[in-house]
């Protein structure tokens, strides 16, 4: 067995640098100087006798064999990380520090309401929030940067384990003045013969709303024509007041109020899976699941 072995700490540096591309941005990540970090990194490939990075003033680029250690270096880090949840979940319950990722068309809406009662009533758990897509927070959970992500479904999760929070019913957007305002619900093939010509306005690539809205219509036409513009439903809120097209809204951004102030009127999306499924994932076989899901009791509670 080697004598030395590489540190915890020269392996994140290693795929934070990874990760980012960038030495500044990596050292940021690890709360650390730019120097520190790369010292670390230049240490392991020391340890190891081979080089791991290519440097230059523009481009930081892996070697081949710098891409395998990366890949190991995250399993190696998720197994550390597994350890020391092993430790924490012997303790109390809902206690300690956990890692959340919530994505960006649940955060606003949810966390304000349901925040503030777990601070009173889980006083010793220290939630960490990050707010990402999907693809990013499922990313960040297999690679153990966060613990558990709050995130809409179907969405490809991978190998998880999670519990159902809530539905979360979808409704169709638009100024208050359309002469073709049904009094209760929208079908899928009223969409493009309301508001500015129909124009359906959504999410950018990269959240999962976007293709949650576009499979509840069930027309592939509409995503031929649908513009994908919008970087937050708030921004797409805007859009709709000033009369540039329409879009859909989840119910819980309705009930935070997200039309407060506006002119623009919400009816449900009439179609049979008109809806996106909440819910809390974590990976398979974590030791703190029973956390996970006491987490999951209390979300549904708010």
């Amino acid at each position: 067995m080697s004598t030395y072995l590489p540190t915890i700490k020269q392996l994140q540096y290693l795929v934070a640098l990874h990760e980012h591309g960038h030495f500044g941005r990596a050292a940021e990540s690890c709360y650390v100087s730019q120097s520190t970090l790369s010292a670390g990194i230049r240490e392991l490939e020391s340890l190891l006798g081979v080089t791991l990075v290519e440097r230059s003033r523009r481009v930081v680029r892996f070697t081949s064999l710098g891409e395998q250690v990366v890949a190991k270096a995250h399993r190696l880090l998720r197994e550390a990380e597994e350890l020391s949840d092993l430790v924490q979940a012997s303790g109390k319950p809902l206690a300690g520090t956990m890692r959340m990722s919530v994505i960006p068309t649940i955060a606003p809406f949810m966390l304000p309401r349901i925040l503030p009662r777990l601070r009173k009533e889980r006083p010793e758990l220290k939630l960490l929030l990050r707010e990402e897509t999907s693809q990013d927070a499922v990313e960040s959970l297999h690679h153990g940067r966060v613990d558990c992500v709050l995130l809409a479904l179907p969405f490809a999760t991978g190998e998880v384990e999670m519990e159902h929070i809530a539905d979360d019913r979808l409704y169709v957007a638009f100024p208050k003045d359309d002469p073709r305002d049904p009094p209760d619900s929208i079908p899928p093939a009223m969409i493009d013969t309301m508001a500015s010509g129909g124009r359906l306005l959504l999410l950018e690539d990269g959240h999962c709303l976007k293709e949650h809205a576009l499979a509840a219509c069930n027309r592939p036409e509409l995503r031929a024509s649908a513009t994908m513009i919008g970087t937050s439903l708030h921004t797409l809120v805007q859009m709709v007041n000033n009369d540039l097209g329409l879009t859909m809204l989840p119910e819980m951004a309705l009930e935070a109020g997200i039309l407060n102030g506006t002119d623009v009127v919400a009816r449900p999306l009439k179609a049979k899976n008109a809806k996106r499924e909440i819910a809390l994932i974590w990976r398979k076989n974590s030791p703190r699941a029973e956390e996970f899901r006491l987490l999951a009791e209390e979300l549904r509670a708010g």
